[in-house]
C-alpha cells in the first residue's frame, strides 16, 4: 500500500505531494504537518503525535475533514515521525512518501533522514522528498533506477560502515563492484548522463540524494 506522511519542516512540494496522495492508501499528518495538509487541501485519514506544533484549529479542520486523531503525551521515546511510520507500516505500507521531514532543527533534519535505514522499516521503501530533490536508502542487495533529466546531480553517501559492491551506469562517473568507506565524499555530486541511472549496492547501505535539474534545450 501506497503511504504519504506529512511532518513540520520545510514543504515546497505541492505538486508533488497532491500526486503521489491521489495514489495513496494512507495520508497521515504527523503533528505541525497538518499545516501542509490544510495550505493543499489534503485530508489526512490520521493526524497523530503530541500535538505541541498543531493548533487548536487545525486540529478542529482535521477532525471535521475525517481524520482519525491519534494523541501522545509530549514525554515519549519516539518522534511524532517514526510514530507515523509504524502507524504506517501496521497498516501494511509497501511505499512511503515523506514530505516536510527536513528544514528547521538540524538534529530533527538529521534523525529523519537516518530513520529509515532503522531495522524496523527494512521492507518500507521510504522517499524523502525536498523541493527539486529525493532522498532514497538503499540496502543489501538492492538496485535503484534513477530516472530524471540528463544533468540531474545524484550523490551516495555510506552509513553504518563501509558500501561494498557499488556498481553505477548511466553517470558521469561510473563504478565497477566498488567498496566507499564511511566518511568518503567519493560519492558525492555525480551526474546523470543517460534517461536512465542504475545503482546497484551488494552489501551495506547508501543514501542516494537526487536533485533533478529543469529540462534544457540541446
Amino acid at each position: 500500500m501506497k503511504t504519504v506522511i506529512f511532518a513540520g519542516g520545510t514543504f515546497t512540494d505541492r505538486r508533488k505531494a497532491q500526486e503521489l496522495c491521489r495514489q495513496a492508501g494512507l495520508i497521515i499528518a504527523a503533528d505541525g504537518g497538518i499545516g501542509h495538509c490544510r495550505n493543499v487541501q489534503i485530508s489526512p485519514h490520521v493526524l497523530l503525535g503530541d500535538l505541541d506544533s498543531a493548533s487548536a484549529e487545525l486540529v478542529d479542520w482535521a477532525e471535521k475533514s475525517g481524520a482519525t486523531l491519534l494523541r501522545y503525551p509530549k514525554d515519549k521515546d519516539k518522534t511524532d515521525l517514526e510514530l507515523a511510520l509504524d502507524l504506517a507500516r501496521s497498516h501494511g505500507a509497501t511505499t512511503v512518501s515523506l514530505f516536510g521531514v527536513l528544514g528547521g532543527r538540524w538534529d530533527m533534519s538529521l534523525a529523519n533522514l537516518l530513520l529509515p535505514a532503522a531495522p524496523t522499516y527494512a521492507d518500507l521503501q521510504i522517499t524523502l522528498y525536498d523541493g527539486p530533490t529525493s532522498i532514497d536508502l538503499l540496502r543489501s542487495g538492492d538496485r535503484l533506477e534513477v530516472s530524471a533529466t540528463r544533468g540531474s546531480r545524484v550523490s551516495l553517501i555510506p552509513i553504518n560502515g563501509q558500501a561494498e559492491g557499488v556498481t553505477l551506469t548511466g553517470f558521469k562517473y561510473p563504478l565497477t563492484d566498488h567498496t566507499i568507506p564511511p566518511g568518503s565524499t567519493l560519492g558525492i555530486s555525480n551526474v546523470l548522463v543517460a534517461a536512465t541511472g542504475s545503482i546497484v549496492i551488494r552489501k551495506g547501505q547508501l543514501i542516494c540524494i537526487l536533485t533533478e535539474t529543469k529540462a534544457t534545450r540541446d
